[in-house]
């Protein structure tokens, strides 16, 4: 089992900021129902103003294999373009658990 854990930066006012988190958090929630090879997904927004990361997501799959299938999927991509005029920086880590 691969474990995905994901931070994003984005642009913009705090309020912004957590409106665009908002929007691309409703959308990931719904990935495991679309897409087979994602077993779960947790997606969190932070509220701590005095750190820069604004939203976190840790996804579990069953191989590396299925995150590239994750990652690839329409579903994921219309997810991934919602930010996609927002995203300052991302910061990626897979392992296995």
């Amino acid at each position: 089992m691969i474990k995905h854990i994901v931070m994003f930066k984005f642009k913009g006012s705090p309020d912004e900021r957590k409106d665009i988190a908002t929007k691309f958090m409703e959308a990931l929630i719904q990935l495991p129902c679309e897409i087979p090879q994602l077993k779960s997904i947790d997606v969190g927004i932070n509220m701590n103003p005095a750190e820069t990361w604004d939203l976190v997501l840790t996804a579990t799959a069953d191989s590396m294999e299925d995150v590239a299938i994750y990652s690839a999927h329409p579903a994921h991509q219309a997810a991934v373009a919602i930010i996609a005029p927002y995203k300052l920086d991302r910061a990626c880590v897979d392992y296995q658990i």
